[in-house]
């Protein structure tokens, strides 16, 4: 009896990847919480010297499962990356709390960091990266080039123009997959600043 031909498996379509709309606008994934959730940091800030923060905000991160699932096997970010940026007060004493604190119901704030190289922002293969940043759960442009997000990015991020190096449970991955950035790597190199002589 002839064997019967290998049939190719169908090529698996994400369908959690970014949608637009009619004038280029980034539709808000409305089921972001569904996505993986990476990491949650307190009162963080990127500047040089930033003062003591005057009210404490989480800052909750998230993939699409489809793009984490790549990350895993190759250390690297498919086209139809998303991460979004969800804001939320810090609230203490809040029902039996006593110590420390949670976060806050309300969502104030959302962004996304969108890899599409169908909606690049610039020549270079880095503008396949674009940041969103939503006043309402509908739709919104990408940030101009010119804003301070991108170049932090590309100065700093560990992988591929994303903060990998806050994502605890990915950046033993990035070892292992050697893809972190000269950037990052050029960073870790650096000598630590000494204080001023005679300061305590």
């Amino acid at each position: 009896m002839a064997k019967k031909a290998a049939v190719a498996a169908p090529a698996v379509v994400a369908t959690d990847a970014p949608t637009y709309t009619a004038d280029c606008q980034l539709k808000f994934p409305a089921d972001y919480r569904e996505w993986v959730f990476l990491t949650s940091g307190l009162d963080m800030s990127y500047a040089p010297k930033a003062g003591p923060a005057t009210h404490s905000v989480f800052n909750n991160v998230f993939v699409n499962l489809s793009a984490y699932k790549v990350f895993v096997k190759t250390g690297t970010w498919p086209d139809g990356t998303m991460f979004m940026l969800e804001n939320r007060a810090a609230e203490g004493n809040h029902s039996i709390n006593t110590r420390g604190q949670t976060q806050a119901i309300e969502v104030t704030g959302t962004e996304l960091h969108v890899k599409d190289s169908t909606h690049k922002t610039g020549p270079d293969a880095k503008d396949s990266w674009a940041f969103y940043n939503f006043n309402d759960k509908t739709s919104a442009k990408a940030i101009p080039r010119a804003a301070s997000c991108y170049s932090c990015h590309q100065d700093h991020a560990a992988v591929d123009t994303t903060f990998v190096q806050f994502y605890p449970t990915l950046m033993g991955i990035a070892k292992e997959k050697n893809v972190l950035s000269p950037e990052y790597l050029k960073e870790l190199a650096a000598p630590a600043a000494t204080p001023a002589e005679g300061a305590k």
